[in-house]
């Protein structure tokens, strides 16, 4: 099964290379290379599944010196719902891309987009992950300037920009480790920590400031509060399939990094503080982020706020897993930041799909003049709806499970002031959604058909109702696979 772990960077990158040498066939190559990825994706977690986590040194030469990936039970969670997000969004893409010249240049920097998010979850060293998160963010800039439009590409320089500060600051960070410990590998870096700790030494103040670095490096990627300055105008002006990705995937994918390092690879020198202080910000950004979305004019940018409030939850996690000891209460609880993750993916993804579709066909994206579209369009206003669900944390989204679970590891630690952030975040939600909702009624009813335009309405509609339906009614499987992780932490 190791094989699958070199195929989820040689299938993407191969895809690549391919679209560009035969441009006239790009879309069809480019749709084979993301199948032929889900297929392995598949593999590799049935892999994971079977044997436990997955290990591969590339040239037989393993670590400090060579290139190793790794793939247990919260990155193989990753890969496959990036899979299944990039399949489903690759359909839409075909149909909302149609124009070759759109299309020669969306598919080569999309299938690299997805080499750099597979090799970010399986990169098992601190240089490899910085390769990657370079590729994902000049790519994924790139992409959100397809639009051409001149705030498109106003707000993807900036973003590239901010990426680029991210990213040396977490290089600065990489470089501090390897000063200090000599090596970048995650299992032998976290052995020399605990090493220390357990002859007695206080904890290293150079692995304490390389995570510090790293941390708002990729804090900055990730859009936490108040860094999420430029994700608004980012993925509010991009075209529909960036924006899902972008919102869906790119900014989990630096959140992916800290939960990685934080939890696992600098365990022995994390504080109770540092991890307050990550909740905080999150608090910050539920209230901010949702209170934003309330007052947004524009669809796409009430999804692009909701999208910093959404990230927020995931950092109120912090604090009440650091104050939980090892065990089964902790793990569930890594378990349940992993399944929200993994909703807000589908559901956000699903959510600008949608909203791309809608704004195409009213011709604008203001709120207050959608009524009519929507009324028109039942298929694309129920993928809203149900998206809109998930992201309130309505039972029987996967999100419902995991918020039940976060307000018990809350009250379980003492620490019920999240709690109130909790509520409050959930009631601006559902007072940004049904305000948009809302707008679908009052109007006379026309005659209409369920679906419009089919092959840009059902892959919104797969993602939407994956987030409620699937996640949330047959989380069993996800959770003994998550498992795998929850148990090592």
């Amino acid at each position: 099964m190791t094989e699958t772990l070199a195929l989820a960077l040689v299938l993407p990158l191969g895809g690549a290379l391919l679209t560009v040498v035969l441009p006239g066939q790009a879309a069809r190559l480019g749709l084979l290379a993301v199948a032929l990825n889900t297929l392995n994706t598949a593999l590799l977690t049935l892999g994971v599944w079977q044997q436990g986590a997955l290990h591969a040194d590339f040239g037989g030469w393993g670590a400090p010196l060579g290139i190793g990936f790794v793939a247990d039970g919260l990155s193989t969670a990753m890969l496959a719902m990036t899979a299944l997000v990039t399949l489903v969004i690759s359909i839409n893409a075909a149909d909302y891309f149609r124009d070759p010249a759109r299309a020669r240049h969306f598919w080569p920097l999309w299938l690299l987009l997805l080499t750099s998010l597979n090799g970010l979850f399986l990169s098992a060293d601190l240089f490899n992950l910085y390769v990657n998160l370079e590729l994902l963010g000049l790519t994924a800039a790139a992409l959100g300037a397809l639009g051409g439009q001149r705030a498109a590409l106003e707000a993807n320089l900036r973003y590239l920009l901010v990426g680029l500060l991210g990213s040396m600051t977490y290089l600065l960070g990489v470089a501090l480790v390897y000063s200090g410990f000599a090596t970048l590998d995650f299992a032998l870096l976290t052995e020399r920590l605990t090493a220390g700790l357990a002859e007695g030494q206080m904890p290293s103040p150079i692995a304490a400031t390389a995570l510090g670095l790293m941390v708002l490096g990729l804090a900055l990627k990730a859009a936490l509060f108040p860094l999420h300055f430029w994700l608004p105008p980012a993925h509010g002006s991009a075209p529909a399939p960036v924006s899902a990705a972008l919102s869906a995937l790119v900014v989990k994918a630096a959140f992916y990094l800290i939960l990685r390092l934080w939890l696992l690879v600098f365990a022995p020198v994390t504080t109770q503080g540092a991890a307050n202080l990550l909740g905080l910000l999150g608090a910050g950004a539920v209230l901010w982020g949702s209170w934003q979305a309330l007052r947004a004019e524009r669809l796409k940018l009430l999804a692009a706020y909701s999208t910093v409030a959404q990230l927020g939850y995931l950092f109120v996690f912090f604090p009440i897993m650091q104050a939980l000891p090892a065990g089964d209460a902790r793990d569930n609880l890594l378990v349940a930041l992993a399944l929200m993750a993994i909703t807000h993916g589908f559901a956000k993804s699903g959510f600008f799909l949608a909203a791309g579709f809608m704004q195409k066909q009213a011709g604008h994206d203001r709120i207050a003049d959608l009524g009519a579209t929507m009324q028109r369009l039942p298929a694309t206003t129920l993928t809203l709806a149900l998206a809109g669900m998930a992201l309130i944390g309505l039972p029987p989204s996967g999100n419902f499970t995991a918020k039940w679970l976060l307000l018990g590891g809350a009250f379980a630690t003492g620490q019920w002031w999240w709690v109130l952030v909790l509520f409050a975040g959930t009631l601006l939600a559902v007072a940004y959604v049904f305000r948009l909702l809302t707008q679908a009624f009052g109007l006379e009813p026309t005659p209409r058909r369920f679906f419009t335009q089919a092959g840009a309405e059902v892959p919104a509609l797969l993602l939407a109702v994956m987030a409620v339906g699937v996640l949330g009614l047959t989380t069993a499987p996800l959770w003994r696979l998550l498992g795998v992780t929850g148990g090592a932490s």
